[in-house]
């Protein structure tokens, strides 16, 4: 049945899942739903059979996210073909899942540089994935939400350190470079194919409700939700902390700040949100 298949893969997360549509309790379609949802199996090639032979089930099964689809009944000889087409498909998704571990360490490396931002994708990868469960949203996102958090300033790797460590306020010139850390980030990410729905979180996150922000100067809805959310998450991680230029300040003068640029620089609906959540973030660790 249903339930049970899922159990059983998410307990030994095998390289390749034979599925077949109909089982009780829960059909192919929705198993591989939840499969290609959960963060630690998504990469896991899914291959559906089923005596159906219908155009429409063969979308059916694309859009839960089958890597490839069977009709009954199979072909020895086609089912070894196709086994050994997914398994190399697989070792193609391990290799980008290595890049994107080659891309963390470089965003842990970029936050190695300053002892005043230690920890600080951390917090804002777990505050920006709880907001997103507040706000109920589904579990690609909460992924998405974690590993932009986490890597969303991977562009600051391409900004001097005499600008990124600079105690003192930055001129019009290096204005111009650290603006530039949302592109490069996007440029590094970018050919990663595990790596597409963090893209807008690494362009956006500096985006201003009102419009005034950068790159693109996009306004309100039109900033990106999962952008919006770790815009507002890294912005109180950073007043609530020391910089090279200022000391931390205390919770509720960030809640002003945060209040009074509601609506201006962030969304205000979200400001709301996180500053009601502040309690719950210090009992996760991320506040």
């Amino acid at each position: 049945d249903g339930p049970s298949a899922l159990a059983a893969i998410e307990s030994a997360a095998p390289d390749l899942v034979l599925l077949d549509v109909q089982m009780p309790g829960m059909d192919g379609y929705a198993v591989c739903k939840r499969i290609k949802a959960n963060p630690a199996l998504r990469l896991v090639p899914v291959v559906m059979i089923t005596a159906l032979d219908r155009s429409e089930d063969r979308i059916l099964a694309l859009e839960a996210g089958a890597d490839d689809f069977m009709s009954k009944p199979v072909e020895r000889l086609e089912l070894v073909a196709r086994v050994r087409s997914a398994l190399r498909l697989k070792t193609v998704y391990d290799r980008l899942d290595s890049a994107e571990q080659v891309i963390f360490s470089l965003a842990a490396a970029v936050e190695a540089k300053d002892s005043y931002t230690e920890r600080h994708t951390n917090r804002v990868a777990e505050s920006a994935r709880y907001l997103g469960m507040r706000l109920g949203l589904p579990e690609e996102d909460l992924d998405a939400l974690y590993r932009g958090g986490i890597i969303h300033d991977i562009g600051k790797i391409g900004v001097p350190d005499a600008v990124l460590l600079k105690p003192g306020s930055l001129d019009a010139n290096e204005i111009v470079l650290m603006r530039a850390h949302p592109e490069i980030g996007e440029n590094i990410v970018r050919p990663l194919r595990s790596g597409s729905d963090l893209l807008p979180i690494i362009r956006h996150h500096h985006e201003a409700y009102d419009g005034r922000g950068y790159p693109d100067g996009l306004a309100g809805t039109a900033i990106p939700l999962l952008a919006r959310i770790v815009s507002v998450c890294d912005a109180f991680d950073a007043l609530t902390n020391d910089r090279p230029y200022r000391k931390r300040l205390s919770e509720r003068e960030a809640i002003a700040i945060l209040s009074g640029g509601a609506g201006r620089q962030w969304d205000p609906q979200l400001v709301s949100l996180l500053t009601g959540e502040i309690p719950a973030l210090h009992r996760l660790g991320a506040a």
